[in-house]
């Protein structure tokens, strides 16, 4: 039942705001001004993005940043994003020009579809914004096409900025302007066609022709548009030499720009309400976002809102269609009576039921499936209503992860009696709404009781103030906005300095996939220090992640503290921060260094990005020596063995001490070990056994998939990958079991003998689920691309998203190992004296 509170409010295309506005002088969104557009700010800010994420300004004080030709070459890979994005602007504006014409035309006819004064207020200043930036598009793009070091545009910048007056003429209109086409959506049938599916011109290089947008969708761009140019400059300056031309002109387009949007932020600041405190303040909305609420053992997706003193919990009423849409108190708490119950005080709070991590992957595996079958109906130019359908089944689906994917509990407490659960899926944003209430608690506060009247006017209020549109799921995404990065990002977490006294410290990593963040990689503990030097390399997976945070905390060794509920975080965050993973700066070969600023502490950390296509190339290795990019064949000659000596070790070890460790194969190991220990056992150190018993367990097993994910094919081989794909896609349990285990007789022994020795060690470790939370299943998501994915890329040029090839592939990949895993035992001898009836060469 509560799934239909997120369908009715919020569309599966997301690229609309709901259907009406409410009156009121509020319905303005709030223009963010914040070079790193920091969450809580902005009202779409990061839901409309296009293309180009901004980065945040400091912390870029490495040497060879500052070299000229870097600069010079992040300036062209800055413009040429924003002028991708400017392509797709002029291209919507042009969209929402185009019924302009023919309405005029027939607006002196004895049928007019609209009045001329009708159209002049829908279409207000649309043609000259147009005009601005088509002018100022042609001009920067031959500029950005004939790149070179003496190139200047500074001039184009200031020219744009000067002409923001227009945007400030159109912001006055805006409301107006909306209240109008809805009016005259409601009243006319012909007009409400033509508002509702726009046709938005694709990009020159995209294969979509063209795009359905809604009226009321595009009437917010040129909004949106304002603060990308200021985020734009923002950039640019960073990566423009002080002594280039261009510097002063960026320094005055950007300071216009920013001077413009303060003036206007003052005059729309949808925070003003007529809501008043017990004490005759304005009560203002402080914060407002989705959280999901553990509500009578059941899991619920609320709106909570943080007023000036109370938080109020609320979910959507359902509301006839054309009815404006209202928002349902679930409870309140003043703020002066909301404490939070430290974790040995929650005895009495409900236990988190936690979903199983297969099921949220067998999930994530399916909205990945969508959405290539998306993609390929795009490609093929489907029909709309079938793509309509996977949207709505990829929403449906989408809704069910964020639901039931949370597991860190966010405790509320009210003094008069009640205690209420959130569950959040990351700890910065716990700690983002806990530190939120607290500034507000820090002032003089009076606790009240809303008589019902009052209650309701707070209530009414919420969905003219909210600055929290779409629930976030990806489905609620524009078609034109960044889909995120897929594929590695390697965060090497360097030192940290700030701190006022000794500590045990460590960082974790979160990044946002499908929607929501989730804590990806932790160092380990630094004891006793005020410097952390943790030097610590990460490969964390991105799956079209757009930020990274890092938080920083102080380890808690407090027994009483430790509490049973094992989601409960009790370690103090000393600080956290976040930033844009901007896909054009981050997708260089060499590492960049940044330093996030926290509560006074600076953490250092270097990153590079490798996306999914070229992590998922096999290189043939050049050396026969060693045993890391070496044929399997080649090794077990050399070495005289069944089992290559490395993978024997590595599970050897496992076995012994880490077959119980929460998240084991799951959990990246340290990359410097890990790096370790692969020259060790390439070099065939005597030292091997001495290493691993020393060594951290997660980075043992991250040598053990390293080793087959280096393989110069893959351990089931290129050969035989289309009959695998082919043999688990087959539906007859008997033709299946045939197929697979001819499939297996056909590998080369040495293959066949180490998948074999793996796949018992695999069944061993999943027998150990409910300690190590490690299910045959997630075994599988784990190896299958490792040990199946082909070496060549070239079959799959025709696809063109990496996302798409992964999704798509993976799951095929994931599902042949698990059907090994859950087959009953199979010995090598068995098999190949059993040649069954299956005689049809592969």
């Amino acid at each position: 039942a509560d799934f239909n509170y997120g369908a009715d409010e919020y569309d599966a295309e997301g690229n609309e705001e709901p259907k009406a506005l409410p009156e009121g002088s509020e319905t303005m969104p709030y223009i963010d001004e914040s070079p790193t557009m920091s969450p809580q700010l902005s009202a779409r800010g990061q839901e409309s993005g296009d293309s180009v994420s901004p980065t945040p300004t400091d912390g870029l004080g490495t040497g060879g940043e500052r070299d000229a030709g870097k600069g010079l070459e992040m300036r062209k890979l800055v413009l040429s994003g924003f002028l991708a994005s400017e392509e797709i602007y002029i291209n919507q504006l042009e969209a929402l020009l185009l019924p302009m014409k023919p309405l005029k035309a027939t607006a002196t006819t004895s049928q007019p579809v609209l009045t001329l004064q009708q159209i002049e207020t829908i279409f207000y200043k649309i043609q000259d914004i147009y005009e601005i930036h088509k002018e100022f598009y042609d001009s920067l793009c031959p500029k950005v096409q004939q790149w070179d070091s003496n190139v200047t545009m500074g001039h184009l910048f200031q020219k744009l900025a000067s002409q923001l007056g227009v945007y400030k003429a159109f912001v006055d209109n805006y409301k107006i302007a909306l209240e109008t086409a809805e009016k005259c959506s409601q009243s006319n049938y012909q007009f409400q066609k033509i508002s509702e599916e726009l046709k938005v011109k694709g990009p020159k290089d995209s294969k979509e022709s063209h795009t359905s947008v809604t009226m009321e969708a595009l009437l917010y761009k040129p909004i949106d548009r304002v603060t990308r140019s200021t985020l734009v400059l923002h950039d640019l300056l960073k990566h423009t030499p002080a002594d280039h031309p261009d510097y002063p002109l960026l320094q005055d387009a950007l300071r216009i720009s920013q001077n413009f949007l303060s003036s206007i932020n003052e005059d729309i600041d949808p925070r003003r309400t007529a809501v008043t405190t017990p004490k005759g303040e304005t009560r203002q909305l402080v914060k407002d976002g989705f959280l999901v609420e553990l509500s009578e053992g059941s899991r619920k997706l609320r709106h909570v809102f943080l007023f000036t003193d109370v938080l109020l919990c609320a979910k959507l009423k359902k509301t006839a269609v054309g009815k404006h849409q209202q928002y349902d108190c679930k409870w309140y708490v003043p703020l002066a009576d909301l404490v939070f119950p430290s974790p040995e005080e929650s005895e009495h709070c409900p236990q988190v039921h936690v979903i199983p991590d297969h099921e949220l992957e067998d999930m994530k595996m399916k909205i990945s499936a969508i959405k290539s079958e998306v993609q390929k109906e795009k490609a093929n130019k489907g029909q709309s209503r079938a793509i309509e359908r996977l949207k709505k089944k990829m929403f449906e689906n989408e809704f069910w992860l964020l639901l039931n994917s949370p597991a860190i509990p966010f405790r509320i407490h009210n003094r008069n009696g009640k205690s209420y659960l959130f569950l959040l899926s990351s700890d910065y944003e716990r700690s983002e709404w806990r530190e939120a209430i607290q500034k507000l608690q820090k002032k003089d506060l009076q606790a009240f009781v809303l008589s019902s009247v009052e209650l309701q006017v707070l209530t009414g209020s919420c969905f003219k103030l909210r600055t929290v549109h779409n629930i976030p799921v990806t489905s609620n995404k524009d078609d034109d906005e960044s889909p995120g990065l897929y594929g590695f990002l390697h965060v090497i977490v360097h030192s940290a300095k700030g701190f006022k006294q000794s500590a045990n410290l460590y960082c974790t990593l979160e990044v946002d996939s499908f929607g929501y963040f989730v804590s990806k990689a932790k160092t380990r503990v630094f004891r006793d220090t005020t410097e952390p030097q943790w030097n610590e390399e990460f490969e964390i997976e991105l799956e079209g992640s757009q930020s990274l945070r890092i938080l920083c905390y102080e380890k808690c060794y407090d027994k009483t503290k430790l509490n049973k509920d094992n989601n409960e975080i009790v370690d103090k965050i000393m600080g956290k921060g976040q930033i844009q993973l901007d896909p054009q700066a981050v997708q260089t070969k060499n590492w960049h260094m940044d330093v996030i600023e926290m509560n006074g502490i600076k953490v250092e950390f270097s990153m590079k990005f490798t996306s999914r296509d070229m992590s998922l190339k096999r290189t043939p290795s050049k050396k026969q020596t060693g045993v890391f990019g070496v044929k399997i064949s080649v090794v077990t000659k050399r070495e005289r063995s069944k089992v290559p000596y490395i993978v024997r070790q590595c599970i050897e070890e496992v076995e012994k001490r880490g077959i119980e460790e929460v998240g084991i194969y799951r959990i990246s190991g340290v990359a410097t070990d890990i790096q370790a220990l692969k020259a060790v056992f390439d070099a065939n150190n005597k030292d091997i056994l001495v290493m691993l018993s020393d060594m951290d367990i997660n980075a043992i097993a991250g040598t053990l998939k390293l080793y087959f994910r280096e393989l110069p094919e893959p351990l089931l081989t290129d050969r035989l990958y289309p009959a695998f794909m082919e043999g688990i896609a087959l539906s007859d349990p008997a033709a299946k079991e045939n197929c697979m285990m001819h499939l297996l007789r056909s590998l080369p022994d040495p293959n066949l003998i180490t998948f074999l020795f793996l796949l018992e060690h695999l069944k061993r470790v999943a027998e150990k689920e409910p300690i190590n939370k490690m299910s045959l299943h997630n075994l599988a998501t784990v190896f299958g691309p490792t040990l199946l994915r082909p070496s060549e890329g070239e079959s799959k040029g025709h696809l063109t998203l990496a996302s798409d090839i992964w999704s798509h592939d993976v799951m095929a990949q994931v599902q042949v190992l698990l059907y090994y895993l859950q087959h009953p035992p199979i010995s090598f001898t068995e098999l190949k004296r059993n040649t069954l009836y299956f005689s049809t060469d592969v």
